[in-house]
Order: structure tokens, then C-alpha cells, then sequence
């Protein structure tokens, strides 16, 4: 196991869509580091691209910091239904640390994806979960949090970003 680099907005592979883990293929090393990674960072969630590797993979474990270590692992996972009704909050990227940004998002979304062991699962997530796997969901596409905000939001949270790394 180790604690793997994230990469950093702008790096270009954070804007780039992931292509999908191939049926069979061993992704359990490159999960067992991102777990280690996010745990390590620390976030709640992290994507396969976040850390350079172009497939759609994330792992989440929302509850942590609160609780027991519970880690969901989601390879190719679809979001495959989203509610009307939508809520704003607060989110952070371990890509873009320090510059939160307010992203509105559906409040509840049905999620399947793979597990580790092969099987095919789906549930319906609501509260921070739903935003968490939204978000993370996001970086297999090339989105980031700046992606969600208006064209005057995002000038302003993404310079305020840019101007803190020079």
C-alpha cells in the first residue's frame, strides 16, 4: 500500500473523461492505495483520474471522520436516475484545496456501479452521500467543482484559486 500523489487543478487530466475499467481487470492495488490516499488526505472521497489513473473508479467513505471506516468502492458506476428537487452546499476538492466552492446538485440520485468482487450493485443515496458520489462522478466526466458554478462564480473562485498558487 502507499499514499499516492493527487493531482492538482489545472493539471489537464482532471478535464479529461476516464474510459472504463474493463470487464475482469484487477483494479485492487490501485483501490487499496486510493482508500489509503483519501484516508491519508484527508477526504471522503477520491477518484481514479484525481490521482492520474484515466478509469472510471472512485472510492467514498462518507462517515469516517464521524465513525467506523466504511468504504464504498464504485468501478464504472452510472448514475441512473436524480431527483428534481436540488440543494446547494459548500463543497471542497482534494484537486483544488482551499477554494470551496457553493454547488447546487439533485439531493438524491440512484447510483450502480461494480464492486471489487464483480457483482453488480445500485442504491439510493440522499444527504452528503449523494453529493459526495455526484462529485466524485464528476472527475470521471472531467468536471470539477469550478465546472458547476456560473461563468461569474467561477471567475471569481477560480482566480482567487490561481492567484494563491503563484
Amino acid at each position: 500500500m502507499s499514499v499516492l500523489p493527487i493531482l492538482k487543478w489545472p493539471d489537464p487530466r482532471l478535464s479529461q473523461v476516464c474510459d472504463p475499467v474493463a470487464p475482469g481487470e484487477d483494479v485492487s492495488d490501485l483501490v487499496t492505495d486510493m482508500l489509503e490516499t483519501m484516508y491519508d488526505a484527508p477526504g471522503r472521497g477520491l477518484a481514479a483520474p484525481q490521482v492520474g489513473v484515466m478509469k472510471r473508479l472512485f472510492v467514498m467513505d462518507c462517515g469516517w471522520k464521524d465513525g467506523d471506516m466504511t468504504p464504498v468502492i464504485c468501478i464504472n458506476p452510472e448514475i441512473v436516475a436524480s431527483s428534481e428537487g436540488v440543494v446547494a452546499g459548500e463543497e471542497g476538492c482534494l484537486s483544488i484545496p482551499a477554494a470551496p466552492a457553493e454547488v447546487t446538485r439533485p439531493e438524491r440520485i440512484t447510483l450502480r456501479w461494480t464492486g471489487l468482487d464483480g457483482a453488480e450493485q445500485e442504491r439510493e443515496l440522499t444527504g452528503f452521500e449523494a453529493k459526495c458520489a455526484q462529485h466524485e462522478f464528476d472527475h470521471l466526466d472531467g468536471m470539477v467543482i469550478f465546472d458547476r458554478l456560473s461563468d461569474e462564480d467561477r471567475a471569481r473562485v477560480e482566480g482567487a484559486y490561481l492567484e494563491a498558487l503563484k
